[in-house]
This record gives structure tokens, sequence and C-alpha cells, in this order.
């Protein structure tokens, strides 16, 4: 995992989607003082917002190189937020020690979801808030990530991470530890100043799942690979300029649950 996301380079991607990630956080009554800790905070999307309200805000990643940019974003803008190397699975820090856990696009990909679902209750005190904005199977990064399987399939055993954005599954998942489980269906668009095909090779530099699936394929697979990705996202553009832009509508499942 860790592999996966330092290949390529995430912070480019994460630039496309910081307007959601600024509305995500609006939006969960952050108030000065909450200590916050964002899991999977990659180059701060989150983290730095969660700042700016007040927060005390600690950021851990299992990439190094993000968190290198998340540093140099956060000392940009005169933020105090510690960015600690860690993983989703095994939180380096002590019971009850947080007030709200928040994780966007991140710790959906961890490989082992129940323990990802434990952590984030044993680190939240009674009452403290989870958080999550995941994509969902029927969005179209789930039709993304399932294109890439359909080439490049992950080891067996994994469940996909698009699951947790089903609700059915993270009732299931959160249950034993949080009440008040509520979803949401929220939009966020895909805009990129270029044409489908050059979104694809976008994706394939910068964003590391798109990056080691066409990695572990031979030349053939990778035109395989490629041309189903660029129907889709030809498929899906609604432009009005599609010769040199795309507009995808997307969507995640944002997730709340208050810790028992």
């Amino acid at each position: 995992m860790k592999t996966t996301w330092m290949a390529g380079d995430f912070g480019v991607v994460a630039k496309t989607i910081s307007g959601g990630a600024e509305s995500f956080v609006a939006g969960l009554g952050i108030t000065p003082g909450m200590r916050v800790l964002d899991v999977a905070c990659g180059t701060g999307n989150t983290a730095l917002p969660e700042a700016r309200r007040g927060a005390v805000v600690t950021g851990v990643d299992i990439a190094t190189n993000l968190l290198a940019q998340a540093r140099e974003r956060a000392a940009t803008e005169g933020l105090e937020i510690q960015f600690d190397e860690g993983d989703a699975e095994a939180l380096a820090y002590a019971d009850a020690s947080f007030d709200m856990v928040v994780t966007m696009f991140g710790a959906m990909f961890a490989p082992r979801p129940a323990l990802v679902a434990s952590e984030a209750a044993r680190v939240l005190k009674p009452g403290g808030l989870l958080a999550m904005a995941n994509w969902n199977p029927a969005s179209f990064s789930g039709l993304m990530f399932r294109t890439g399987s359909k080439h490049a399939p992950p080891p067996p055993g994994l469940a996909p991470p698009v699951l947790w954005g089903d609700e059915a599954t993270v009732r299931e998942r959160l249950s034993p530890y949080f009440d008040a489980i509520a979803t949401e269906i929220v939009p966020i668009d895909f805009d990129l100043p270029l044409p489908p095909a050059e979104v694809v090779e976008f994706f394939r530099r910068y964003f590391g799942p798109t990056q080691m699936a066409f990695n572990r394929l031979d030349e053939a697979g990778q035109a395989a690979l490629r041309a189903d990705l660029v129907e889709l996202w030809s498929s899906h553009n609604v432009s009005e300029s599609p010769a040199i832009s795309t507009l995808v509508k997307n969507e995640f499942l944002k997730v709340t649950a208050r810790k028992r």
C-alpha cells in the first residue's frame, strides 16, 4: 500500500478535488480547540481547512512523500499541524485522544476494514464524531476502479475499497462501536482542462493506483486498459468543449457516526 500511494504524485490529483474537500470539512461542525485526527491525510486537503477553523489537527498517512507536501502547504499558510507517518490500521495514539476522526478518500483503501473501524473508535472520545468521505460503487470513481481491476485484478482476499461507499456495509462495519450512523450521497465534479485521452494519461502519471495497475501489465494489456479508460472518461464527459476539457459528474458517500 505504501508503494502504491508513493507512486506518481497524488498531490497533483488532490488539487483537482480540493474544493470538494473544503466543502466536506465545512459541514462537519468543527470548532476552535477541537482535537481532530485526519487519517490518510495525503497532502492535507482536509487537514488544512480543519486547522483554519481553529482545530488542533494531527494528520497521519502511510506515504512520506505526501506528508512532505502537506507540511510544506501548512507552513506556507502558517498553520500548525502535526503530520505523522502512520497506518490507519494501527494508529499510534492513545485511547480517547480525539474529538473527531476525519478521512476523505483515504482510510477506505486500507486492506483490513475491520481494523480501520476499530482503530478509529479506539482513538475517539466517547461521543466523538467519525466523518468519512468514501467513493461509492455506483460513482464514476467506482467505475474507474472496476475498470482497472478487470485488467489488473487485486490480490485475492482483499475487499474492494468502494465497499466503504456501500451504506449497508458501512453500517455493518461501524455498528459495533458507533451510534447515530448517517449516510448521504454528495456530488463532486472531476473538472480538468484536458480531453479524456489526456486525462487518462494524467491519472496514469500521477495517481498511484492507476500507475501501479498499468505497471502490472504487458504492452498489450496496457493498451487494452488505456482504451477502456479512455472510453469510460469519454462516455461520461459532459464538458461543453470535450475536445479540450473533461467534466465528469462524480459522487461519494458521506458517513458520520458517534462513538458509543
